[in-house]
């Protein structure tokens, strides 16, 4: 899945965009300014400090001696470990030492360097949604092909078109959040003893989880198709298999009740986790991953269009269905899903939470 490099890569990217709107804002921004400029700030003033040694005593690194920060609405941050290049942007040089002005652009606070970081902290886990979000967009490209082949009859004067199935998924979301929250929630409670019941990160890995069986379950239906396919010869029929189209029911469901866990703790993770002036952006961070799932699956699909269309052959996924192999492409995103699961454990198990300076109070 490339995740082992990848998240330098995003990271490498926000360095590179940030340090691009740097340039652009350099001198005309004070550290309460935008998130982005606060990013840029930082990673211009650690770029230009890079042959800075920083000090053994984390306590000497520049932060004001207000109790709350320099950054409007955003509490102290204490330092953390990680990252430990950005920590050159808070060394504060003899030279800035005698200046009446702190130049944003070439000195950072501790709190601005851990948004930074708490940011660059998220990205692996922001990544692993994106498979997710890849399974959660079949719901309006693949399942729809495959439910345009199946009888669509309700009774005999009534059809119903393949695309709106998907209201069985909003159906499974209004089901399941009352399960979670009223049955759920409580017993694992008494297990845990944490008040949510599971933590955020334990309720985002059960949804990748269950997102698994909606790709296995698609790819079971589609060969009980294929099968009756090839049982009655109906290769190049046109019209609707002998096959009711709410078999498609349980793959909606399954989404829906890993949407309750994934989607709805992910939003939570991010806000929770978020730096206090950063909550905002990161909740767009989070929804960025529904864009860029859809544009994962395009690309696979191009991929494996390519790649099973060699030598003359149909393809997995031709404009005759009945002809293809959609199941192989489900059980390719089962594999994906699977393989982004056990990612996740390992990134989840890595993952340490944000800490605030407690204030003392006079």
């Amino acid at each position: 899945m490339g995740l082992g490099f990848g998240i330098p890569a995003v990271a490498m990217a926000i360095a590179v965009v940030s340090f691009f709107i740097g340039t652009r804002l350099y001198r005309h921004q004070k550290p309460g300014g935008s998130p982005l400029a606060r990013i840029a700030q930082v990673l211009v003033a650690s770029i230009r400090k890079y042959d800075v040694k920083v000090p053994d005593d984390k306590s000497l690194l520049y932060e004001v001696s207000d109790k709350e920060s320099a950054i409007e609405g955003s509490r102290k941050l204490e330092h953390t470990e990680l990252l430990k290049f950005f920590d050159k942007a808070a060394v504060e040089t003899q030279e800035e030492k005698i200046q009446s002005h702190v130049n944003p652009w070439s000195l950072s606070t501790v709190t601005q360097v851990e948004e930074l970081k708490s940011i660059v902290r998220l990205l692996p886990i922001w990544a692993t949604g994106i498979i997710f979000s890849t399974v959660y967009s079949q719901m309006s490209t693949m399942f729809v092909l495959q439910g345009n082949t199946l009888d669509p009859h309700m009774g005999p004067n009534f059809e119903i078109p393949a695309a709106s199935l998907s209201i069985f998924d909003t159906i499974s979301v209004i089901v399941w959040v009352p399960i979670y929250d009223c049955i759920i929630v409580p017993l694992v409670r008494k297990v845990t003893g944490n008040e949510r019941g599971f933590t955020q990160l334990t309720r985002m890995g059960i949804g990748l989880f269950v997102s698994m069986f909606a790709m296995l379950a698609a790819g079971v239906l589609e060969l009980v198709r294929l099968r009756l396919i090839a049982r009655h010869n109906l290769y190049d029929y046109k019209g609707f298999l002998p096959m009711s189209i709410f078999w498609q029911i349980p793959q909606y469901f399954i989404i829906g009740a890993a949407e309750v866990f994934t989607f709805i703790g992910q939003l939570e993770f991010f806000y929770d986790q978020a730096p206090d002036a950063m909550r905002s952006l990161c909740s767009a961070l989070s929804l960025t991953t529904v864009a860029l799932g859809n544009y994962l699956s395009s690309l696979l699909v191009t991929i494996v269009t390519s790649f099973s269309t060699r030598n003359g052959k149909l393809g997995w996924i031709p404009d005759n269905l009945n002809r293809g192999h959609l199941d192989y492409f489900y059980w390719l995103l089962a594999i994906l899903s699977f393989a982004n699961f056990l990612a996740y454990l390992l990134i989840a198990k890595a993952y340490t939470y944000k800490k605030a300076v407690k204030v003392i109070e006079d």
